[in-house]
């Protein structure tokens, strides 16, 4: 394995995990029906590759390692399509069945009984990207109107994609955490509905929904495996893709859930800051993560209930060894199936590879040739010109 992970500096904080009710309480066991139920019965439904990186496992001395592929989803590039898009179908139920004073039936909006109603109901969110993508995409499915706030780092290509799906793009110059302040205030101030995936004192429902719709992928890995995996390595962001996965996996396995690693770029470690102040702490990001995705500094309230309670580790990760695992993967490297993936979708699977060339984090973590590791490879190509220039040797971008 090449000399860069051997020598990439990660870091380690353990959690406190603990008998879970979060896992069952924050998002209970219907929340995820219900979203499956729903997503499973959108035009274009597909489950997305589970794909076994037998290789890559030999290489690294472990017994297998499963890769979520959520590329192909719906078209998006990411796994974000199940959330934002869902969450936005059931705004727009509150609101359509408040103002028409009877339950609207998530299927009356899906199939376009109340689209001139839903012109009139304006849905915003903050992104990085693939949030945002998601959202575009289900407002434009659904007939509503989108605005979209991005970041002064945000690709233009990510940018276009979103316009392309029919969302006003307001760029600001701060970061993520400051286009989520500016959503809000917006919102409170036109009357509009935020979309957001990550939540806050008095704002639930929304963040509750995307985490919902994220569990269509838990169940689709669930019932792919013939036993449960091991271990999970996790993209941190918010925390909300952690804590929907660790949910899933916990309702599904019980007692032989898998062990949670949380992996973030060390340029962005809000949760890893969190397990160590054992609260939800906001980290002041003072530089851009090549993995724009996750570039976050504040977690999500509820996210981080879950994940305080199911998650045994936190890692950080330098952005060193993101562009390495992405043409890894893309070149085929170990032998496996190629995969193009996109920047954050390889958080997890560099950690695990810098991890099993440091025999005490390995033990720290209890890995070995038995350990079976499930990642969650949470987006492909969504940026073509980051992506090419990665292939053609680009470390950073």
């Amino acid at each position: 394995m090449k000399d860069i992970f051997s020598t990439a500096p990660l870091h380690h904080t353990a959690g406190s995990p603990a008998p879970s009710k979060a896992a069952f309480s924050v998002l209970s066991e219907q929340d995820f029906a219900n979203a499956c139920s729903e997503i499973m019965a959108w035009e274009g439904y597909e489950a997305t590759p589970l794909v076994s990186l037998a290789g890559l496992a030999e290489q690294l001395g472990v017994a297998r390692i499963d890769y979520k592929n959520e590329g192909p989803r719906f078209g998006l590039g990411s796994f974000k399509a199940l959330g934002g898009s869902y969450a936005a179908l059931r705004v727009l139920q509150r609101e359509l069945s408040a103002k028409l004073g009877r339950e609207i039936s998530l299927e009356e909006i899906r199939n376009g009984d109340h689209r001139d109603a839903c012109a009139q109901i304006t849905l915003v969110s903050a992104t990085d990207g693939n949030h945002g993508r998601s959202l575009a995409w289900g407002c434009q499915r659904f007939g509503a109107p989108c605005r979209i706030y991005i970041h002064a780092e945000v690709s233009e290509g990510r940018a276009e994609a979103m316009r392309d799906l029919g969302a006003h793009v307001i760029r600001i110059d701060g970061d993520y955490d400051e286009s989520v302040v500016l959503a809000k205030t917006e919102a409170e101030q036109n009357g509009w509905f935020v979309v957001s995936d990550t939540s806050w004192e008095g704002y639930t429902e929304p963040p509750r929904d995307v985490m919902a719709g994220y569990s269509v992928m838990t169940r689709e890995i669930c019932e792919t495996l013939e036993d449960a995996p091991t271990h999970v390595f996790l993209q941190g962001g918010v925390g909300g893709l952690a804590a929907s996965v660790a949910a899933g996996l916990r309702q599904f396995y019980k007692d032989a859930s898998p062990r949670v690693v949380i992996v973030e770029p060390d340029l962005a470690a809000c949760l890893f800051d969190s397990a160590k102040a054992g609260k939800a702490t906001t980290f002041a990001i003072a530089e851009e993560t090549i993995m724009a995705g996750l570039s976050c500094g504040e977690p999500s309230e509820m996210a981080w209930e879950i994940l305080s309670e199911e998650a045994a580790d936190f890692l950080t990760i330098p952005d060193s060894i993101v562009a390495p695992t992405v043409r890894l993967l893309a070149n085929g490297e170990t032998g496996d199936e190629v995969v193009e993936a996109g920047e954050s979708a390889v958080a997890g699977l560099a950690a695990v590879i810098a991890a099993r060339q440091d025999q005490a984090l390995s033990e720290t973590l209890g890995l070995d040739e038995t350990s079976r590791v499930l990642l969650i490879g949470s987006e492909g190509v969504t940026d073509p010109a980051i992506f090419e220039a990665i292939m053609a040797g680009a470390d950073h971008v």
